[in-house]
């Protein structure tokens, strides 16, 4: 009785653990999109180079994140997307966050 009931239990219990292990990772490459948005933002207030700013928000964000960086009447908005889980069969979630900041003015 108890092995039949084990045999049912057991993969039940490894597929929720492994779907949690999936949001989890989805919410870790979300606080890093944000991290990576709001880093370079910071870099592109204070006049760094388009370069620089799309460098820095690459070693932030999760592997395979795009960077978008749009600056227009004094501000600049950084965007940062990436796609994540995907594990098995699951189609995965697309992730995106921004960051927007005024420009400092030159001396």
């Amino acid at each position: 009785m108890v092995t039949a009931e084990l045999a049912v239990a057991i993969p039940s219990v490894v597929l929720v653990l492994a779907l949690c292990l999936v949001a989890v990772n989805a919410a870790v490459d979300q606080i890093r999109c944000i991290d990576a948005a709001r880093i370079a933002s910071r870099a592109a207030a204070r006049g760094d180079d388009a370069a620089r700013i799309r460098s820095l928000a690459e070693q932030a964000a999760p592997s395979g994140a795009r960077v978008a960086v749009v600056g227009a009447g004094g501000s600049v908005r950084v965007t940062v997307s990436a796609r994540t889980g995907g594990w098995g069969g699951l189609a995965g979630w697309e992730l995106e966050a921004s960051a927007e900041t005024p420009v400092e003015a030159g001396s």
